[in-house]
């Protein structure tokens, strides 16, 4: 049975189609920076309908607008006497589409092409913005991000996918995490709020826009950060759980997940050290479990967690200086505290000792029907959520694996599906689907997950319930029909700055709940740039894990319960399903099945080339494969967690 873990990414998501850069030193003076740093809009012009669906900003001076903001950025046109435009018009170097500009290194070229290109304004400002960011120019950048809420807080884009893009959210995280990671420039962003009801399905028909855009203002840089709250002089006002592992609502809103009553943050690691050359697409494999019983060497120990070692070296063998520790020291090591168990679990006594002796506890999933599991649909007819013999057969499997372990200590939480929500049937020959049919279902899924909810609860009231649901798509379909769910779980990969404040207020206007990032990650591979990718995953978890901390109880929107990183090792069977699998070998290309082609990865996406490439995911490699399951060869990002998670 096919058990692949397909990530889409939907909405809110910056940069779908560009790359990770870090920014550089501003060198050169702009030729039009602007008369004011902060542009004061209520001088030339008028706010109207602020905090409304009506809002609206016209312009009573554009001329001094213009002079105020700068150029490329609305509705200044100075640009075109730029004579750094003038030049790279003049010799053809802004030839071509202005979506090949994206990616290209130099980022100036970038700014001259987009901010005079042909496209909706609000899109034109975003990647004009990005191209100055990108550039080193933060402060304009800043402003011309700005712009955006101002004059075009409604624009819609459009994703790989012709899913929605809402630019407007796009900006405000921009802003936002602009100003506070830049506290030297003493711009603080006050009062910003966009909310779009009807935005977390598919159809822009039904969305609401309700825009305050807020209004940038000079501070001291010790006050650009909000001050963290102690929760310890708040009043709690709800629990949720038993009197071991509980989740605490504050009255402030913020969030604190609790075990034998010390707060916990969740660092999480996804964990399948598969040995190479196996794959759940030829049935050779079963990602979630093989790995727990698996003894390639006969010593009877589990490969993975005892018998791993770290080729510090890259020389793809075990020198005598690198010992078999196993994985499970080395993530104590690097502070890991919870593993995410997607569906069951085979061997209890790796569990407790994985508890005992290295402080893990876990994330306990079913999922509830996604890749056709636990249904008893095939693949191609895909788990039905209006199926009495599916839901029956589903309940069955959940209501075993909460008796099988709600009296073990190590249980965290109980973790329904792994986002279903994008599951699809397939086509034989065509395309193969999700082996789920909850995204054509989203009522019917989401009643059915608060049904199992709260069936968990009658059979252990003792723990949390939370769902993984992919990115906020369906939010609000999540939000009215499954109350019974504690928690909401996302699969989020937005890139290297992290999710957005968007993601974090969503869920807590919209549904109130308590949110564990339950994967993030990012490959280790650039096309054509491999010496520079295991820099760019670093810099990619470490945007990540702030924005999480920064959103902990007592911080930020204060609903971030912790996050779990996808994923511990490279797994190279994804590198791509059927024509072009070979699960002993690294690709780095993809396929398109609506065109039946190769493409440069899985798909587009906020990642370091502008591709997703699966098998390249892993804080560690395998090597060269010649040594598996037991080498790892740890990549930067390893480094990072080991001193940011234990520090």
């Amino acid at each position: 049975m096919r058990q692949r873990l397909f990530f889409a990414l939907h909405l809110f998501i910056v940069g779908l189609i560009f790359t990770f850069q870090p920014a550089f030193a501003e060198v050169n003076p702009l030729f039009d920076s602007g008369s004011e740093e902060i542009v004061d809009y209520a001088k030339y012009g008028e706010f109207n309908g602020i905090g409304t669906e009506n809002y609206k900003y016209i312009i009573k001076d554009r001329q001094g607008l213009a002079k105020a903001v700068g150029e490329g950025i609305y509705p200044n046109t100075s640009i075109y006497k730029d004579p750094g435009f003038v030049e790279a018009q003049k010799s053809g170097k802004l030839s071509g589409n202005h979506w090949d500009f994206v990616d290209i290194d130099d980022q100036m070229l970038a700014f001259y092409k987009w901010a005079t290109t042909a496209e909706d304004p609000g899109v034109r400002q975003f990647y004009a913005a990005l191209a100055l960011e990108k550039a080193g120019y933060i402060s304009h950048a800043i402003k011309g991000y700005y712009a955006i809420l101002v004059h075009f807080p409604k624009t819609i884009g459009w994703t790989y996918w012709h899913t929605p893009l809402y630019i407007g959210k796009m900006a405000l995280n921009e802003v936002d995490y602009l100003t506070r990671t830049h506290p030297e420039l003493g711009i603080k962003l006050v009062g910003a709020k966009i909310s779009i009801s009807g935005a977390t399905d598919d159809n822009v028909s039904n969305d609401k826009f309700v825009i305050n855009p807020g209004e940038l203002v000079k501070v001291e840089p010790r006050d650009v950060a909000e001050k963290k709250v102690k929760l310890s002089r708040l009043k709690i006002v709800k629990s949720v759980g038993g009197k071991r592992v509980k989740l605490v609502k504050f009255e402030n809103g913020h969030w604190q997940l609790r075990v034998d009553g010390e707060p916990y943050v969740i660092k999480g690691m996804a964990y399948f050290p598969n040995k190479v050359g196996l794959s759940p697409d030829n049935d050779t494999l079963n990602v979630q479990t093989d790995w727990m019983i698996a003894d390639y060497n006969n010593n009877g120990k589990v490969d993975g967690p005892y018998d791993a070692f770290m080729d510090e070296n890259r020389n793809n063998k075990q020198d005598e200086d690198e010992l078999s520790i196993g994985d499970f020291q080395f993530m104590k090591d690097m502070g890991v505290n919870t593993l995410r168990l997607y569906h069951h679990a085979n061997n209890k006594p790796l569990l407790k000792d994985g508890y005992e002796n290295y402080g893990f506890m876990y994330l306990m999933g079913d999922f509830l029907g996604m890749y056709a599991v636990g249904s008893g649909a095939n693949w191609y007819e895909g788990t039905d959520y209006t199926n009495k013999d599916h839901k029956k057969k589903m309940k069955e499997s959940v209501k075993q694996m909460v008796l099988e372990f709600k009296d073990e200590p190590y249980i965290l939480m109980w973790v329904l599906g792994n986002e279903n929500n994008y599951g699809f049937s397939g086509t034989p020959g065509e395309i193969p689907g999700l082996g789920c049919r909850a995204k054509s279902q989203p009522v019917e899924y989401y009643s059915f997950v608060n049904e199992v909810a709260k069936m968990i609860k009658s059979i252990d009231p003792s723990r949390p319930v939370a769902i993984c649901n992919g990115e906020v798509h369906y939010l609000e379909y999540f939000a009215k029909y499954a109350p019974e769910v504690d928690v909401f779980g996302i699969n989020a990969y937005r890139g290297p700055k992290g999710f957005g404040r968007s993601l974090w207020e969503d869920v807590k206007d919209f549904a109130d709940r308590p949110v564990i990032i339950t994967e993030y990650g990012c490959p280790s591979y650039i096309i054509g740039k491999e010496e520079k990718a295991e820099e760019a995953q670093a810099e990619y978890h470490k945007g990540n894990w702030e924005n999480i901390e920064y959103n902990l109880g007592g911080s930020g929107v204060g609903n971030a319960l912790g996050g779990v990183c996808f994923e511990w090792v490279d797994e190279w069977w994804k590198s791509g399903p059927p024509p072009q699998l070979d699960p002993g070998a690294q690709e780095w290309e993809g396929w398109d099945f609506k065109a039946n082609k190769r493409i440069p990865g899985n798909f587009r996406g906020p990642f370091p080339d502008g591709w997703f490439h699966e098998e390249y995911l892993g804080l560690t490699s395998q090597g060269n494969g010649s040594n598996s399951p037991f080498l790892r060869q740890p990549k930067k990002a390893f480094y990072w967690y080991r001193q940011r998670w234990t520090r």
